[in-house]
């Protein structure tokens, strides 16, 4: 590729909307342009890249024995309501009508299609196992589209489904994609983790997230430090304490915080630390509002509050007037300590060994100082409600926890027969019986992937790809070829001889200054830059530098073509 046939439009300045690195190196080396808010145009640098990591994702699914399909984009309704996530699905499905006002939508995610084009296609346990693929563009209305393609509403994924008679044999191909997606992430040059995860939306009973590690990654991953135990903090498990609970001393005291609402603020009025607090949250449950108490110094998670007994699948809090009306009192001032018999209290574990702790008063302006469990505060029952945090011990006994950042750019799930018995999808087994396939679903972020890299790989020039992504392997810069004949000569031998040698190379023959060249090569990240000069053309030599190195070398021809062989 000669540059001066190709569209490149890098530009200096920082797009005042860009808030990450990706975002902002996207924009500048020119690989996207915003259409709309989360809707992007990839540019022919920026496709070149996402063909990169389209291709080894095609070629590792082939290669783990999986078939490649297209599905429509536009999905009807009917096909959602016999799952029932026309309407739990949430916000993000965008609906549409056509002009006969029939309902459709504009896919999310493939679980109904696949499913309906597995019924009508395979009746048999002799067509088992089977798993098909396909890449195709997504869309999920995000409420707050940001972060350029990391976060966009319209988005490139490679989604996979299997179909099994057994949960055996879907728990071998389960295994299967989750090697293949090691090799993938592998193959593209990425640091990446596999964790332990929650299914969300998608459903399922085993899942795991690939995470590309980055500073800037939203999700937070909980590792171990002494064995390979890996978790999404959603997920990871917070053990109970060793200790148990002290005996009670102090005498329970109402004292007043007449400002004081948050646990900092009331630690720090009282002079006591935030892990000697209870903090108490009210969220509505299936009977009323429930309590939840951790402490003071550790956050409930969510995902886990949503999966109690109590609560209708997922944890809302209760807005103020609720609580006014059951409590008398306004958020930040709740305890446990006096609550209505009618709101059942659950307990974190490590919140349940505390003794004489200070928690809300349930009166305005007010906190209670010496409180204890069961003498002044019912506990209906103690789980695990609380997000993990760094030093805690690791769920498996080996090692403490460490928290890290990730990017999610793969998720492998165990459906299980989730929607084959929704939709019916059914096979006759080897004793003449109909019964539901069990599926597995697999998803992969093709354009997440690309941001993903660069969050991983920059400096203050630019990008750095990973060779197997980078548009070009090589690139050839020429200097003033207009003064010497011979240096375009040179340049063209080189760039035909890398060709022929199957080495994506492009020219610059822009005719730009060094400075500008040389940044335009740094910025978009090609792996390796070889300059061609009149001085280098006179001493047979040619100047070559890695991205990733600070100095030159000369080389001589022969040494070049050996860095590429």
């Amino acid at each position: 590729m000669r540059l001066s046939t190709f569209h490149l439009a890098t530009v200096k300045e920082v797009p005042a909307d860009a808030e990450i690195v990706s975002h902002q190196l996207m924009l500048r080396a020119g690989m996207i342009r915003k259409l709309a808010a989360g809707l992007y145009t990839w540019s022919p640098l920026g496709l070149r890249v996402l063909r990169k990591v389209e291709g080894i994702v095609r070629d590792e699914m082939n290669r783990a024995g999986a078939i490649e399909v297209l599905m429509p984009a536009v999905q009807p309704r009917d096909l959602w309501d016999e799952t029932g996530r026309w309407e739990k699905f949430g916000g993000q499905l965008l609906k549409i009508k056509d002009r006969k006002d029939a309902e459709y939508c504009f896919g999310p995610t493939h679980e109904e299609v696949i499913t309906d084009f597995a019924r009508a296609e395979l009746h048999s346990y002799k067509q088992l196992p089977l798993n098909f693929y396909q890449i195709q563009t997504k869309f999920r209305d995000e409420i707050r589209p940001r972060f350029g393609v990391m976060r966009a509403r319209e988005f490139l994924m490679k989604d996979s489904y299997s179909f099994h008679l057994s949960a055996e044999c879907l728990e071998r191909e389960y295994w299967n994609m989750y090697e293949t997606y090691g090799r993938i992430f592998t193959r593209l040059g990425l640091q990446f983790r596999a964790v332990q995860a929650d299914a969300g939306a998608i459903g399922g009973n085993v899942t795991h997230e690939f995470h590309v590690l980055a500073d800037s990654g939203e999700d937070a991953i909980a590792f171990s430090d002494g064995s390979d135990y890996a978790a999404n903090v959603e997920k990871a498990e917070a053990l109970a304490p060793t200790q148990t609970r002290p005996a009670a001393v102090a005498t329970l005291e109402r004292v007043a915080t007449p400002t004081q609402k948050t646990i900092d603020d009331v630690s720090a009025f009282l002079a006591v630390a935030p892990e000697a607090c209870v903090k108490t949250i009210l969220v509505r449950g299936f009977d009323g509002l429930v309590a939840l108490c951790v402490r003071g110094d550790h956050e409930v998670n969510e995902i886990k509050a949503g999966k109690l007994a109590e609560l209708a699948g997922e944890s809302t809090l209760a807005d103020e007037t609720e609580i006014v009306k059951a409590l008398g009192c306004k958020p930040g001032f709740i305890g446990p300590v006096g609550l209505p018999t009618s709101i059942p209290v659950i307990v974190d574990r490590s919140a349940a060994v505390l003794a004489d702790f200070v928690c809300g008063g349930n009166q305005d302006g007010t906190h209670y100082r010496g409180a204890n469990w069961e003498r002044d505060a019912q506990i209906t029952r103690v789980a695990d409600l609380r997000k993990v945090v760094d030093g805690d011990l690791s769920p498996d006994g080996q090692g403490v926890i460490r928290i890290a950042r990730g990017i999610e750019v793969g998720h492998v799930f165990q459906l299980g027969q989730k929607y084959a018995e929704a939709m019916k999808a059914s096979v006759v087994d080897q004793g003449g019986k109909s019964q539901p396939m069990s599926m597995g679903c697999y998803g992969i972020g093709v354009s997440r992937i690309v941001a993903a890299a660069i969050e991983q790989n920059f400096d203050a020039a630019g990008i750095i790809w990973p060779e197997p992504m980078a548009p070009w392997r090589v690139a050839l810069c020429l200097i003033n070829p207009r003064n010497d004949a011979n240096v375009a000569a040179v340049a063209d031998a080189l760039y035909a001889e890398l060709g022929a040698r199957g080495i994506e190379v492009v020219l610059d023959d822009r005719g730009l200054r060094p400075g500008g060249m040389f940044a335009d090569m740094e910025l978009i990240g090609i792996p390796h830059r070889v300059v061609i000069s009149e001085r280098g053309v006179a001493a047979g030599t040619f100047e070559y530098r890695a991205r990733r190195e600070s100095e030159s070398r000369q080389l001589s021809r022969d040494e070049v073509l050996a860095l590429f062989a």
